[in-house]
């Protein structure tokens, strides 16, 4: 059927339901988007963003309600078929081809050919072409597996523009990213905007939707609440209609009091790539430690080596005085550690399995006696992961592939409070959370200092760290670039101190 919809709009997605079993994931959803701007979609985890996203681009199928582009009512088979009609989506959780290069994974599925073989010549030069216009520097033959979250995520921008797409949708795009690397994907964003493409901005993080969006679609609990032109929003506004309440203070405020050190690392060295070189630093008992830093500064690296899930070469890990070795992640368990992994998907749930295994995984043979499982008590520490964490699921025998990528993270800070670790390390705990959400996950932090936990904390959000940290810790170039007070530190301070070593 075609329908007169208003000639200033590119899409229009009307009265969208999407029943799932035990919950209805949209109710009513709406969305009108205008060419060649931005329209930042916000709300909390579990309101319904990516699914409504999901239903235009093709992976699920809506219950009800109409999807207009142009005017046109459209259904899409498939992703492919929205590709081939201008509609190109980046996901939050990136799926490319880790072993093969990065334009392979952009051209995947259509190949530039010369007679029956691939035409890599035309195939190298196409992405060349593109990575010109979008300022994008890596090598095209490079193996996609070897690059950085926030690199992959460039190259799946890059495959999205290689379709022509006239409407863009991006997932949390900014969730690893540094200062520059934003300031980068927005100068590419306002590119396209100035083309005539619609782009589609999921994201938790307010000052950057203030900062890059024309208007702003509120959800909440499926439902459409408010759209409205961002210059007419406050970050105070924007909270209130997200999650119904006046959210007064960004931070919880701090009640832990630093002890004696319980963790020690001395000269810290992996002389593979990516390298970090003679790291050295305390944490005390009852401390949150953060640490900044640019893409690339070895980070995550670091939390690797301590957890025992890379190797270093030469140096110390001390805990309570004592050198401990965390070969495999088994000893660093064993030894009271806790890791919460960047990315999720791919390092941090079991997709295809029920909430219950990913919450107990960590801490399985609490519930093995004589061989005999205690399914009894596993369902009920599930529960109490549940509850506490305020994870919106039907019921605990769901994958937990199914949850929004909020609830899933809160999942798996909840299996590492099982364990009742001593030392927590959590690489980008916040990330793709709501604003509500964000707040509960500081509070916990900080309650797992106040009860004398030593905490970890790898952010690419400075304002985060600010808020969250006792002291500071910059990496750049995987080297320690500077230790202080957080009191001491501010964000120009912590950035002059992240390119110390580039």
């Amino acid at each position: 059927m075609i329908y007169l919809a208003t000639p200033t709009y590119v899409l229009e997605m009307k009265n969208i339901d999407k029943l799932f079993p035990g919950v209805k994931a949209l109710d009513q959803a709406q969305l009108s988007l205008r060419p060649g701007t931005i329209h930042a979609l916000m709300g909390e985890n579990g309101a319904g963003k990516s699914t409504l996203m999901k239903c235009l681009f093709g992976i699920y199928t809506e219950d009800a309600g109409d999807i207009l582009i142009d005017g046109v009512s459209t259904k899409f088979k498939n992703p492919k078929d929205a590709l081939e009609h201008g509609v190109s989506m980046v996901h939050q959780e990136l799926n490319q081809v880790m072993r093969r290069s990065i334009m392979e994974n952009i051209w995947l599925g259509r190949f530039p050919m010369k007679g029956l073989l691939v035409d890599e010549k035309q195939m190298y030069q196409d992405t060349e072409n593109i990575f010109k216009e979008l300022d994008i520097d890596l090598n095209p033959k490079k193996e996609i597996g070897t690059l950085s979250v926030s690199q992959r995520q460039m190259v799946e921008i890059a495959k999205a523009v290689s379709y022509g797409a006239k409407i863009l949708v991006l997932d949390e795009p900014t969730s690893s990213l540094s200062e520059k690397e934003v300031n980068h994907l927005f100068r590419i964003i306002n590119k396209l905007k100035a083309e005539g493409c619609a782009v589609v901005y999921i994201s938790h993080k307010m000052e950057e939707i203030l900062r890059i969006s024309d208007e702003v679609t509120i959800m909440r609990d499926g439902q459409w609440v408010s759209t409205a032109p961002a210059a007419e929003l406050t970050m105070g506004k924007i909270i209130n209609l997200m999650v119904g309440r006046e959210l007064s203070d960004r931070f919880p405020p701090k009640n832990n009091v630093p002890g004696e050190v319980v963790l020690e690392v001395k000269n810290l060295t992996a002389t593979y790539q990516p390298s970090i070189q003679d790291v050295s630093f305390t944490l005390k008992k009852g401390e949150v430690l953060g640490i900044a830093g640019l893409v690339g500064s070895r980070r995550t690296e670091l939390l690797e080596n301590i957890f025992g899930v890379a190797r270093h070469e030469s140096g110390e890990i001390l805990l309570n005085g004592k050198v401990i070795q965390n070969n495999h992640s088994r000893d660093a368990i064993n030894n009271g550690f806790a890791f919460v992994t960047e990315e999720r998907r791919a390092t941090g749930i079991f997709g295809g399995l029920s909430i219950t295994f990913n919450a107990i995984i960590a801490n399985l043979n609490h519930y093995t006696k004589n061989g005999i499982v205690n399914d009894k008590s596993m369902e009920k520490d599930t529960a109490g992961v549940i509850k506490s964490m305020n994870v919106k699921t039907p019921s605990s025998k769901t994958h937990i592939g199914s949850l929004s990528g909020g609830n899933q993270q809160k999942v798996i800070i909840g299996r590492w409070l099982l364990t009742d670790a001593d030392v927590y390390l959590l690489d980008e705990p916040t990330r793709g959370i709501d604003v509500g959400a964000k707040y509960e996950i500081y509070q916990l932090i900080l309650e797992l200092a106040h009860k004398g936990k030593s905490v970890i904390v790898v952010s690419s959000e400075m304002a985060e760290l600010i808020g969250i940290s006792d002291r500071m810790l910059v990496m750049s170039n995987g080297r320690v670039a500077g230790i202080d007070e957080t009191k001491n530190m501010t964000q120009e301070e912590i950035l002059r101190l992240s390119a110390k070593f580039i």
